[in-house]
């Protein structure tokens, strides 16, 4: 990059799935490579990111580094926390000696030691928040944002996110930016069908878990039917380890729905599912930083249907076939089901308008650049 004096990247991320956070990351990695750099991905296992990484030019290292979870901060975590706090330590040390960074750039809040550890080295540092919950405690959320105001610079994915950064550490927002994600999208996106022939195909994208809402959908689909609709539901996504039991209670609900319901697992390529869909529902129950899922489905030309909360409005928001309900509300969900029904040809003669604007908005080759020019040029 003209004017960088930087030519060697240090990440750390949190994990190696594909999920929004993971496919955020592999995207300023390759805005990283790109620029010229060399680029060092520090991960605390292998899976599927790991491999898209190396086929982007990264390097790759496993290491022991501590992530927060939810169950390290219990008292059955504790020494789990503190055996990871140690061994991260003296791991991310060792591998700074070893790579030399001239920058580090740290991938979500949950791996909080790296930016306080560079910050020490004198080594420059980028913080990317991809995490928001207004709902959430406010000390809990600036005991989780704290360690980056270590950060030179800190990346936030919506404005939502800083508003919450704000409201729980203000020094920390002062110093913080705005990157919309960029988001792929398929090069040329089959046209929704003509007509609703048969059951109006409804999708969800996320992880099976009460926060992100596919219970809802169920619920809704059941409503949808009982007034006369027919309607399938397919369900992408798989659970969290110790969540099984929410898989469970899923596939009770849709016995007891008189739906079809369709678990379709986890699968890396969304775009299929979107291709056979007829729409595209986001029920998150909790605050979502931004949204990824919502944009994918409005740059596959399908109407999406997202809670009207948190950092899916600015996901969502906008566009001639997206629609906005309360969070966590079935009755409304099947309502704007039965509109899309009902309004069909005037939906289908929206989502290219829809794909334009998405296409603006999260172009991924504007986000990269944008996200290594803050990495890579001092301010």
């Amino acid at each position: 990059m003209t004017g960088s004096t930087f030519r060697t990247i240090l990440v750390a991320h949190p994990g190696a799935e594909m999920f929004g956070s993971d496919r955020m990351l592999l995207e300023s990695v390759i805005g990283f490579v790109e620029s010229g750099a060399r680029v060092v991905v520090a991960l605390p296992g292998r899976g599927m990111l790991d491999v898209e990484l190396r086929r982007a030019g990264a390097e790759v290292v496993i290491i022991p580094m501590l992530v927060l979870r939810k169950i390290l901060l219990t008292p059955r975590g504790l020494p789990t926390l503190f055996r990871d706090v140690f061994r991260g330590l003296g791991a991310s040390w060792r591998l700074i000696s070893r790579v030399r960074p001239d920058v580090v750039y740290v991938s979500t809040i949950i791996v909080p030691q790296w930016s306080l550890l560079a910050r020490i080295r004198k080594i420059r540092t980028v913080s990317h928040v991809h995490e928001a919950e207004a709902s959430g405690n406010r000390l809990v959320n600036a005991a989780l944002y704290l360690p980056h105001l270590a950060a030179h610079r800190t990346l936030v994915n919506s404005r939502f996110s800083l508003d919450t950064i704000a409201d729980a550490l203000p020094p920390l927002a002062r110093r913080s930016v705005v990157v919309y994600n960029g988001v792929a999208s398929p090069e040329l996106p089959a046209a929704p069908r003509p007509r609703i022939d048969g059951p109006l195909r409804v999708l969800f994208i996320g992880r099976l878990s009460p926060r992100k809402g596919p219970d809802v959908v169920i619920d809704a689909a059941a409503q949808l039917a009982r007034s006369g609709h027919d309607v399938r539901v397919t369900l992408l996504g798989a659970v969290f380890a110790g969540y099984e039991w929410f898989e469970a209670e899923l596939r009770r609900r849709a016995a007891e729905s008189g739906v079809e319901v369709v678990f379709a697992g986890f699968h890396q390529s969304i775009w299929p599912f979107l291709q056979d869909a007829d729409v595209l529902t986001v029920p998150s129950r909790v605050d979502e930083p931004f949204g990824n899922t919502a944009v994918e489905g409005i740059l596959a030309c399908r109407p999406v249907v997202a809670s009207d909360s948190s950092g899916l409005r600015e996901a969502a928001g906008g566009y001639p076939t997206s629609t906005l309900v309360p969070a966590g509300d079935p009755q409304a969900l099947a309502a704007s089901l039965a509109q899309i029904i009902e309004d069909w040809p005037t939906v289908r003669d929206g989502v290219d308008e829809s794909r334009r604007i998405a296409l603006e908005r999260h172009a991924p080759e504007q986000y990269r650049a944008t996200v290594t020019e803050h990495v890579l040029v001092a301010p």
